[in-house]
């Protein structure tokens, strides 16, 4: 693989630390989530134990990953400054801060906590979008990927206001009075948020990383398959969403399939790409080899189970027992193998590319451990596997904890691998980049300078 892909703008992108920094929080975040997830099967913790291990992971490793990504990638890959590093600073610890308190009041069950919790965790999020409004491009302008993101901010916009209308609904019960049911803004929520906000970030990424890091382009039949999803993927989140929402169950079911077939195009495209990769094999093209089976087998059960039932609570986000396949295997897998790239490629960039010509140095995949990659593949992939069978099949507790324990082990050994890349490569310690916003990216070089007002 080449040091830097071509046509990407490294010349825009920000400061080192403020992209890193977004990662090392979603990194603890990844650990107290999955350390969660086997409290939760144990039943070792009380309150909402379940409702803190999603949001932990969701809108704390997945969300503060993207948040971090979408700062990096939207300047370099729109050919743009960064609209303003303060607000990118910001923003992280508010979404950080805010889910902190978030989560302690669900396993407290402190509602009032929840409510004021809550609301620094939107300011956060709403900063986020705003800022990456004023980033990209005109609407005029939009390649497949800024389209994508654009609604994703939407989606983020809608996701986070329903999630702290429904904590103020603990305290005050206003959902009843303005007559919603509780459970049907909770489907709405996690709708906007899963299949919205997240996953269309994640399919506008995988057009772009996909055949930038395979070298291959799109032929006749992925571009119509990159049509369609475009069309109809957005209005079926829209429909879904609206039908769980008002309770209009031939509303959601016509939106929940046409999610699932824009869903399995992407997994589609993504297949072929990889079955006609130029390059030599990386933890990235392994883990979305995964992503492809995965998208599979969620896109055939839970097509099945929404064309039964699309309001039902056991299938909110996948079939019954089958949950671990989107949110772990395609989604979970789809960030791992990323940031196998971009933490690399971000510290390669400000470290070793000046010197590229003067003397030799490594390039962006050596900069990491392929024993660590290796092995915390296993990890996670065996635990997927043991935890889907665990409760789809509604295995016995050990495999279920067996299934849990990988997990816990590969997210630290991938963890591990990730810090080392930062600690052994990166012109900043650790300590630097999560210290105060700004004062150690003086520094640092950035020959594009950031509109910065606010």
């Amino acid at each position: 693989m080449s040091a830097i892909p071509s046509g990407l703008e490294t010349d825009k992108q920000p400061p080192m630390t403020l992209p890193l920094r977004h990662f090392v929080v979603a990194l603890v975040f990844l650990l107290a989530g999955v350390a969660l997830g086997l409290a939760t099967a144990m039943g070792w913790l009380s309150g909402f134990v379940r409702l803190a291990h999603l949001h932990v992971l969701l809108a704390g490793w997945i969300c503060i990953t993207i948040m971090g990504a979408m700062a990096q990638f939207v300047p370099v890959w729109s050919a743009v400054s960064l609209h303003s590093r303060r607000l990118a600073a910001a923003q992280l610890w508010l979404v950080a801060g805010g889910l902190a308190g978030f989560v302690a009041g669900l396993l407290t069950m402190n509602f009032t906590l929840l409510a004021v919790a809550g609301s620094v965790m939107l300011v956060g999020f709403w900063i986020f979008v705003y800022n990456i409004l004023r980033t990209l491009p005109p609407l005029r302008e939009f390649d497949i990927t800024e389209a994508h993101f654009a609604l994703a901010l939407v989606f983020f916009l809608l996701a986070t206001g329903l999630g702290l209308l429904l904590a103020i609904d603990f305290t005050t019960g206003m959902l009843f009075e303005w007559g919603f049911n509780r459970l049907a803004v909770v489907q709405g929520h996690a709708t906007l948020a899963v299949f919205g906000a997240v996953m269309t970030t994640v399919v506008g990424a995988l057009y772009q990383l996909v055949t930038m890091f395979t070298q291959t382009d799109l032929h006749r039949s992925d571009r119509l398959l990159q049509r369609f999803e475009s069309a109809v993927y957005p209005a079926g989140v829209a429909a879904l969403a609206a039908g769980r929402l008002l309770e209009i169950a031939t509303l959601a079911r016509v939106g929940g399939l046409v999610v699932v077939a824009g869903i399995l195009a992407v997994g589609v495209i993504v297949a072929r790409k990889l079955l006609e990769t130029q390059v030599d094999w990386t933890p990235m093209l392994s883990r979305y080899t995964v992503v492809v089976v995965m998208i599979g087998a969620w896109g055939v059960l839970t097509a099945r189970a929404w064309l039964v039932d699309p309001l039902a609570a056991d299938s909110l986000l996948a079939a019954p027992g089958a949950v671990h396949l989107l949110a772990f295997g395609v989604i979970g897998f789809v960030v791992l193998g990323t940031l196998y790239h971009i933490v690399p490629f971000i510290i390669w960039v400000h470290r070793y590319s000046d010197l590229l010509g003067y003397e030799p140095v490594p390039m962006i995949d050596d900069l990491y451990s392929d024993r660590l990659a290796v092995a915390d593949f296993g990890c996670l992939f065996g635990g997927l596997l043991g935890v889907f069978a665990g409760v789809y099949f509604d295995g016995p507790t050990l495999l279920l904890a067996a299934g849990g324990a990988l997990v816990i082990l590969g997210a630290s050994i991938f963890t591990a691998n990730m810090l080392l890349v930062v600690r052994r490569h990166s012109p900043h310690t650790l300590v630097g980049i999560l210290g105060v916003p700004g004062d150690h990216e003086r520094g640092e070089a950035d020959p594009s300078p950031a509109v910065d007002q606010e």
